[in-house]
C-alpha cells in the first residue's frame, strides 16, 4: 500500500484494513486524530483487544515479537500499539520491526505512532518494511496560509458556518497550534448553535472567554489606552495568567508592528500595509494608532526589552517579571518612561 496522505484516511478505513499503520509527524493534533479513525475502524471490524508499548530508552524489543507470537486467550482481533516518540529504533528495532512485517501475526494489526522522520529515516528498510506490509501516514505542519481554510473545515464539519473575519480572527489567535484552535471550535460548538458565526460571535464566545484577556490588553496598549492596559494587566495577574503568556501576546504584536512599520518607511500606503498584514477589520484603528505613534526603531527597542524580559521571567537576569510587564505595556500605549542608572 505504501502511503497515505492524512485526508484520505477515512476513506480507505471503511475498506479492508491493512495488518500495519506508521503514523509519523510532529503534529500531535493530526496524528492522534488518525490514529484515533484507525482504532474506530478497527473496533468496528471486532478487533477489541489491545496492548500498548512505548518505546523508551532500554526499551525490550523482544517483547514486541513475544506479543506477536503469543495467542489471545479469547483469540480475538487484537491491535498491537507501539509509542515511538523520537522515531528512532535504533539498529535492534529495526531489525524486530524488519523480522515483524517478515511474518506477520494472524487477527492483529499493529499501530506505530512517532514523532517526525528524518530524511535518512524514511529511506531506512525498516520505513520501507512498514509500508509494503501496510501503509504509512505522514503528518505534515499546517502552515499559516493553510490555516484558515483548515479552520473553516473544521468548523463546517461540526455545523458551523463562518464568515471570512471568524476564521481569521481564530487563525490569528492560535497562530498555527491546532490543538488550541480545536479546543475553542469545540468550545464553540457548546455555545452556538449550528448555523452562521460572524467575528462578534467568535470574540464574545471564544476568544475573549475570561474577563481579562491578553489580546484585549494588547488592543488596550496599541489604543494607547494607558489606565485600561494597567487594569487588564493587573486582572491578568489576578486570574493567575503565566507572565510568559502575556510576554507571548505582547511580543508577537510588536514582531507585526515591526513588519508594517518597515513597509511604511518605504512610503507604502497605509491601506496597502493593513492589508497585506491581514489586520481584520475590527483591529485596524488600533494598529493604525499604534504605528502612528510607534516608529520602526523604537518596535525594535521594544522588541530588545521583550528579550530582557523573557530572561527575566526565566530567572536568568533580576528583576520582576510582572513590573517588567508594565513597564512594556506602558511604553507600548505611548508612555515616557524615564530609566533609572
Amino acid at each position: 500500500m505504501s502511503q497515505l496522505r492524512p485526508d484520505q484516511l477515512a476513506a480507505h478505513l471503511k475498506q479492508n484494513l491493512l495488518p500495519v499503520y506508521f503514523v509519523h509527524g510532529d503534529e500531535p493534533l493530526q496524528v492522534a486524530e488518525c490514529t484515533d479513525l484507525i482504532r474506530a475502524a478497527a473496533r468496528q471490524q471486532g478487533y477489541t483487544d489491545r496492548q500498548v508499548f512505548s518505546v523508551e530508552r532500554g526499551f525490550d524489543w523482544e517483547s514486541l515479537r513475544a506479543a506477536a507470537d503469543s495467542l489471545s486467550l479469547f483469540s480475538e482481533q487484537r491491535i498491537l500499539e507501539l509509542r515511538m516518540p523520537n522515531g528512532k529504533p535504533g539498529d535492534k528495532g529495526g531489525r524486530a520491526l524488519r523480522g515483524y512485517t517478515d511474518q506477520l501475526p494472524a487477527d492483529t494489526l499493529l499501530l506505530i505512532t512517532s514523532g517526525k522522520l528524518e530524511p535518512a529515516a524514511r529511506r531506512s528498510k525498516w520505513v520501507q518494511s512498514l509500508e509494503s506490509a501496510g501503509a504509512s501516514i505522514a503528518v505534515w505542519p499546517i502552515d499559516a496560509g493553510q490555516l484558515p481554510a483548515w479552520i473553516n473545515r473544521r468548523m463546517r464539519d461540526k455545523g458551523l458556518q463562518p464568515d471570512a473575519e471568524a476564521v481569521q480572527i481564530l487563525a490569528d489567535r492560535v497562530e498555527g497550534n491546532l490543538m488550541a484552535c480545536a479546543q475553542e471550535i469545540e468550545k464553540l460548538c457548546l455555545l452556538q448553535e449550528p448555523g452562521p458565526v460572524n467575528a462578534s460571535t467568535v470574540e464574545d464566545a471564544v476568544v475573549r472567554s475570561a474577563r481579562y484577556d491578553v489580546f484585549g490588553l494588547v488592543d488596550a496598549a496599541l489604543l494607547g489606552q494607558v489606565a485600561r492596559s494597567q487594569k487588564m494587566l493587573s486582572g491578568l495577574r489576578a486570574e493567575g495568567i503565566e507572565p510568559t503568556v502575556v510576554l507571548w501576546a505582547l511580543s508577537r504584536e510588536l514582531r507585526s508592528l515591526a513588519s508594517m512599520a518597515a513597509e511604511l518607511k518605504k512610503s507604502v500606503a497605509i491601506t496597502q500595509v493593513l492589508a497585506a498584514a491581514r489586520v481584520w477589520d475590527k483591529r485596524k484603528a488600533a494598529v493604525t494608532a499604534a504605528l502612528q505613534r510607534i516608529s520602526h526603531n523604537k518596535t525594535q527597542s521594544l522588541l530588545r526589552r521583550c528579550g530582557q524580559l523573557d530572561r527575566v521571567i526565566k530567572g536568568r537576569a533580576p528583576g520582576s517579571s510582572w513590573d517588567e510587564l508594565l513597564q512594556l505595556t506602558l511604553q507600548i500605549a505611548g508612555v515616557r518612561l524615564v530609566e533609572s542608572r
